[in-house]
């Protein structure tokens, strides 16, 4: 008899972790994404994956040596600065630890290097690209199956387990909850420097190897530093959800509207940061934040559940979205395997075992989101707070110190 009509809506971290993890254990999947192909977006900037969660992900799928060709463990590197041009903290001036495969062991990935991986692994007509979803509905007839309707006018039918791997704006999520994700208060200005060693080398050097930092009341900078030789900076604002329409600044002309932004918002910050903002000079995207409630759950449903963003999505500013993702994955194709492969499983039905799987992935799920959702929505009050990058330096000295037994003397960074 065939495994069960699988059906993982969204190719992101998530979505391609599950259906690789599944894969190896011959469990047969199809993805369904709406973009046309690999290339028809740029996939963002870079994340780090942590041992317990991405890592450990990619490990169990076969593909952490792939993982290690394209990682960079000197992206770790955090630079914080105060809005005088202060600095706090600064990990490019430091001798850091080797870090062992603990907590701190987080080397930096770009998404797009991390997607191709995930990609590459998978079988041919795994993935379904062009298919974007118009809505799902319940079969009236069998409970626990579904039919996907898409936006072309094709559908699929009889599909046993629909997991909602598509992001903020999951089509899969209104079958378990009415929860819709709501605006977090803050908007990001993302702005790119490309070939930034040759093309802009004092910024370069300014931010460092990794991230630099300002964290400020209302306000913050964060620019993180790329595989591809570019850097993006993220100037962010606290301000009303139709601030970027009613600020009167004209997106369109970007240069205008980067020289607005730091006029505008940080003015009295230092020359440095401002020109951190102006010599990105290449790309100019408006990012407006949104999540879900903290600890969002819902009643099991046979034959439906949500992973990553779909499921609790939260802001960036705890850096661990794509990690939670790629857990998710991982514990949800663990329930999935055990009860294809249990004695006890055989003994019952696939919709049965389906709906058991389902539901003991979601008991831990639900717990596992709201403790990074906390975090995350702590690093949101920290992020935008006027002592958060004091209070982020003092943690990340106290660290260092405790891990090699050296007294850290401020003036190491070059401030006075």
């Amino acid at each position: 008899m065939p495994f069960p009509k699988i059906a993982i809506i969204g190719a992101g971290p998530g979505g391609l972790t599950l259906a690789r993890l599944l894969q190896r254990n011959n469990i047969p999947c199809t993805v369904y994404e709406a973009e046309r192909d690999r290339h028809t977006r740029n996939q963002g900037g870079t994340l780090d994956l942590h041992p317990k969660a991405g890592q450990r992900a990619l490990r169990e799928a076969g593909l952490f040596d792939q993982f290690m060709k394209y990682a960079r463990p000197e992206g770790d590197a955090d630079k914080l600065v105060r809005y005088d041009g202060h600095v706090l903290w600064d990990e490019n001036k430091l001798d850091m630890p080797k870090q062992s495969d603990d907590e701190n062991d987080k080397p930096e990935i770009d998404r797009n290097q991390l997607r191709d991986i995930l990609l590459d692994s998978l079988k041919p007509g795994v993935i379904q690209w062009d298919r974007k979803v118009s809505h799902i509905e319940a079969d009236p007839r069998v409970k626990g199956r579904y039919s996907i309707y898409f936006a072309d006018g094709s559908q699929e039918t009889d599909i046993e387990l629909v997991v909602g791997a598509d992001g903020a704006w999951s089509k899969v999520r209104p079958l378990l909850t009415d929860a819709t994700p709501f605006y977090s208060g803050v908007t990001g200005v993302e702005i790119w420097a490309l070939n930034v060693r040759e093309k802009h080398p004092w910024l370069s050097e300014y931010v460092g190897e990794g991230s630099c930092f300002m964290f400020d009341e209302g306000r913050a900078i964060m620019a993180q530093r790329n595989g591809n030789d570019s850097i993006r900076v993220y100037a962010c604002v606290r301000q009303p959800e139709m601030w970027r329409e009613d600020c009167g600044i004209d997106w369109s002309d970007h240069d205008a509207a980067r020289e607005a932004v730091v006029a505008g918002y940080f003015a009295n910050c230092s020359d440095d940061l401002k020109s951190v903002v102006l010599e990105s000079r290449d790309e100019l995207i408006l990012r407006p934040m949104y999540m879900l409630p903290v600890g969002i759950t819902w009643p099991s449903r046979p034959g439906v559940t949500l992973i990553g963003d779909a499921a609790h999505l939260m802001t960036p500013f705890a850096g661990v979205g794509v990690n939670v993702a790629m857990a998710d994955a991982l514990v949800l194709a663990h329930a999935l395997i055990g009860k294809k492969d249990g004695l006890v499983a055989k003994a019952f039905s696939d919709g049965h075992n389906i709906a058991a799987a389902v539901k003991e992935y979601e008991k831990w799920m639900f717990g596992f989101a709201r403790e990074n959702a906390e975090k995350t929505f702590k690093g949101l009050q920290l992020h935008f707070s006027k002592d958060g990058g004091e209070e982020r330096a003092v943690k990340l000295r106290e660290r260092y110190e405790a891990q090699t037994g050296t007294k850290v003397v401020e003036s190491v960074f070059g401030t006075t």
